[in-house]
Order: C-alpha cells, then structure tokens, then sequence
C-alpha cells in the first residue's frame, strides 16, 4: 500500500527526475500525476464522482476534492448537492455553483496504484511526443547527425538524441552499407505527427542534401555570397550543382571546389564518392543549358519557350558523351534546368532540315499548284504553312525575290482558295459525325477539332464540357512496371494542358454551367491517372 500522504517532497523528486529524464516541463508531470491520483480516488469513491487533485508545486502538498453541482433536486448524489447543503460548505452558494468537497487523504491499493502508474506512463509520453514534434517540425530542411540505434528490414533508425529518425531503404545511398553504432549525417526531409508518435524522416539522396553538405563546406554559401540554384541529383553516381555569385570578384565554382579540391572532395567523401558537376548559373537558359551539359561541346541550340523544350545540336563524336551512359548526362541536366532537352547530332539535324524543307517544298507544290522551284523559294524564305501566305501582308510577299505584286496576290489568292476548300470538306467530315453547330461557338475552337471530337464521340457542347483535361491531351499511367500512353482527343495538335483546360472552361462557360472567371471544382482535372 502506498500512502499518498506520507510524503509530500518525495511527489516533487520524482516530478523532478521524470521531467530531467524525459526533457518535458515539470509542470506537465505534475498534471499527469494529479491526474492519475485523481482516477485512482475515482475508484474509490466511485468513477461517477467528478474528483480533483492538486498537488503544490513548491511544498508538495496533495488536496483532494469532490466537485459537486448545486440543484434544486438533486437526482446523482455523487455529483449534485442541494442548495442547503452547498450553503453549509459556502453560505453565498447559488443553483448553478459548483462545490469543491475536501476529501481526507488515503492509501492506494494495488490496482488503484497500477492504475495511476499507467495514467502518469501515457501522460509522459504523449507530452515527450508533443516535444519531439515541436522541437523537429522546424528543422525540415536542416542536416542532422545521429548515431544508427538499429537496423531493421534495411531501414535505418537513427538516435538524433532527443528523438529518433527513420532513414529508409530508397533513402539510403546505393551500395551504401551502416551498421548500429555506425555515425550518421541525413537531411530531415519530413516531421509528421501519428498516434505511434514522431515521425522523422531522413534521407541521404534528397538533393538538398548536397546543397547543405556544400553550405556547411563553403563559406561564401553560408554567408550568402554564393548562392545555389539548383541541384539535380543521379544518387551515388553523379550529380549537377549550379551556383551564383551576388559578387563579382568571387568565382562561384572555385569557391564550391576549394583549394586543390578541398571542399567539394569532402561533400564527396560523405556522398561515398559521387561525382559531382559544378557548374555557372545563368540567367539565360540556352546558355545555362550549354553549360548542364557539360563536358560535351554544343554546336547550336534551339529554343521553344512555349513548351519549355530546346533542341541542341552536339557534334557526331560528342553524342555519347552529352547523353551520357544510360543518358545520365541529359537527364541530369533536364532535372537541373527544367526544360525537356532533345540531343542530335549534326548530322542528324542536317537530315531532317532536307526531310523538313522536302515536305514543305512539297506541300506547297501541292496546294498552290506551283512548280518545285516556287515551293523551294517559299520554304526557303521561311514560310510554314498556307495559312502564313494567305495572311502575310502583300508586300511581303512581293519583296522576295523574283515575285511582283501580281505574283504575290496571285499567291494570296490561291492560298485563300485552298483554305476554303480544306474548311469545305472538314465541315462536311463534322456533319458526317454528327457534331453539332453550337460546338463551333466555343472560343478557341477549330474546323480540325472539331473533326477531331467527332471522331471521339463529342458532339455536344455538354460533352466537351464534361470532358477532363486527360480527355482531350492524353495521359500516362504505370501498368506492370511499364509506362503506358492513353492517347486524348486532342493527340496531335500540339495542346499544352493549360490550352486544354482553357478550351474547357470555355465550353462550361458557354454551356452555361459556369459564371466566367469562376474557378474549376476541386476534381475537374482528372490527372489521377499521371505518373
């Protein structure tokens, strides 16, 4: 039996070691042992009675008492008082009051003190996880270093002192091999709060990672002189880095590489060899992709901003080294830029300019009815379409040279001939498929979509506006570890997905289901099936 009277300091020690041991407030122990008192009365006296503990921080004194509710008529005794006897405990009582009964001191039984034990036991510990999550949500984003505590199916638990990380598996470095008491650095990429508590997760192949490594190796990145931009990362085997410097007499790459290699050799040490590429940020993306793309040599580069995709053109020998092996290289460099990058060599490029100029040469031949040698002057001025020609100004056209201006409208006019002819026979297509004449009024809409849609079976204004972006541009989804394609309405009309979403909206719009301007539902994008 163990007397809760019979000491009043030794429930101050005993606060006092478990708050030292667990590193939460004290304040916080000594509730979670008035509430356990206070169950373990409840078991006493009864578990409807409300009962209070309060245990006197400075002097360890323990008060316990019974609140009870004053009634007129009272129907629970072991919770309500009548208005009399509350008044002979406080004469101003009220109806509506509550009255703290004192209770006399007593002796735990074996249960009761079994009870009150399992109480403190939760209480410590959800306040030690309360601790943990405060004291670790702010350092997302920081490196840490831990001792590995144990490891379990290939993840790594690691002991950060004041609470412990998860390191797993696709986390850990390729080949990369820890044992217990191993020293460990990772960068906390993750905090969550689950009822098992705490959740850390590390990694050692996120790619702040090395952009903290070299914060740590480099003075001018700590000091902010130096400034990292981007970091693309090939775990283990190779990386991209690409820095900036706010001042000019400080070379970047030369701070990040150190005197004979000092600095980026320790960040790769750490990363157990990996080889890393620095390379100069600029704010020009055809030149800062020349330099992603380093070691190999890039002859020319063509840019498409609409589409965030360049086209760079390496000479025949530099294929290999600018794919890289596996085509790590370009890979790396598309991750550390963000734009899609096609490589070809020159030989390659001058292909299909001939095959390019042939079809043009051709298609102009063939709607304008003019000779080769016409089409080959118009292709090589650099029209790419009927369209341009029967749109151009009329001097433009005149001022190439060996054309006049009844040459130019003569061209004109017949590049209005055959647009007229190709608009015929698609309308005619649409009307054989069934698509309605309203379809025609949604903005952004064309003769050639509109064939498009009828042969997906969208014929109405409601079924494009019912229509997800994945409908008309298409989508990609992982199916037995390959990458499979679904082909959208749209394939082939060179669509972005904002294009698409647009036109859609418009179609709602005009459809009526929407006010313009109004903002798509939560789900609208059916881009669950990406991968």
């Amino acid at each position: 039996m163990v007397a809760v009277s019979a000491n009043r300091l030794e429930l101050l020690q005993i606060a006092d070691a478990v708050a030292r041991e667990k590193s939460i407030d004290r304040s916080i122990v000594i509730a979670a042992m008035e509430d356990a008192i206070a169950k373990a009365a409840r078991s006493r006296y009864g578990q409807e009675t409300d009962i209070h503990a309060d245990i006197n921080a400075k002097t360890g004194e323990l008060r316990l008492a019974r609140h009870l509710l004053v009634v007129d008529e009272v129907e629970n005794t072991a919770t309500e008082i009548t208005l009399d006897g509350a008044r002979r405990h406080n004469p101003a009582a009220q109806v509506g009051d509550t009255i703290a009964d004192t209770l006399p001191p007593f002796d735990f039984g074996r249960i009761a003190a079994q009870s009150a034990k399992q109480v403190i036991v939760q209480k410590v510990r959800e306040a030690e996880r309360d601790r943990q999550y405060d004291e670790f949500k702010d350092r997302i984003g920081d490196v840490v270093n831990g001792l590995v505590k144990r490891v379990e199916y290939g993840n790594v638990v690691v002991d950060l002192g004041r609470g412990e990380g998860i390191l797993r598996r696709d986390e850990l470095l390729p080949r990369e091999t820890v044992k217990t008491g191993d020293r460990i650095r990772a960068y906390v990429y993750d905090v969550r709060r689950e009822p098992r508590g705490p959740q850390i997760f590390l990694s050692r192949t996120h790619p702040q990672f090395m952009a903290k490594l070299f914060a740590q190796e480099v003075p001018e990145i700590y000091d902010g002189i130096v400034e990292i931009k981007a970091v693309a990362r090939d775990p283990g085997s190779r990386a991209k880095i690409a820095v900036i410097s706010r001042d000019q007499s400080v070379d970047p790459v030369g701070a990040c590489v150190g005197m004979r290699g000092s600095r980026v050799q320790a960040v790769v040490n750490e990363l157990q060899g990996e080889k890393i590429d620095i390379i100069p940020w600029n704010n020009d993306i055809a030149t800062f992709i020349v330099n992603a793309l380093a070691p190999a040599e890039v002859v020319k580069v063509v840019l498409d901003e609409d589409r965030e995709r360049i086209e760079v053109v390496v000479p025949d020998a530099q294929l290999s080294l600018a794919i890289g092996r596996r085509g790590q290289n370009v890979r790396l460099a598309t991750q550390l830029t963000g734009w899609d990058i096609d490589i070809m060599t020159e030989q390659e490029e001058s292909e299909r300019r001939q095959k390019e100029f042939a079809e043009r040469t051709k298609m102009f031949a063939d709607a304008l009815d003019l000779d080769e040698m016409m089409g080959q002057l118009l292709t090589s001025e650099g029209f790419t379409s009927v369209e341009e020609i029967a749109y151009v100004q009329l001097q433009e056209l005149a001022s190439i040279e060996g054309f006049d201006e009844d040459t130019a409208a003569e061209l004109q006019a017949r590049a209005l001939k055959h647009l007229a002819e190709v608009e015929e026979a698609l309308d005619a297509r649409r009307t054989e498929l069934g698509v309605e004449d309203d379809l025609k009024t949604v903005p952004g809409v064309t003769s050639k979509m509109l064939v498009a849609f009828g042969e997906n079976d969208i014929k109405t204004i409601e079924d494009l506006a019912g229509c997800a972006t994945d409908d008309l541009v298409g989508w990609t989804e992982r199916k037995d570890g390959e990458t499979v394609r679904h082909a959208g309405a749209l394939d082939g009309f060179e669509l972005s997905r904002e294009d698409a979403e647009a036109l859609v909206m418009q179609a709602r719009v005009t459809a009526g289901w929407i006010e313009a301007d109004e903002p798509a539902a939560d789900g609208d994008d059916a881009t669950a099936g990406e991968a």
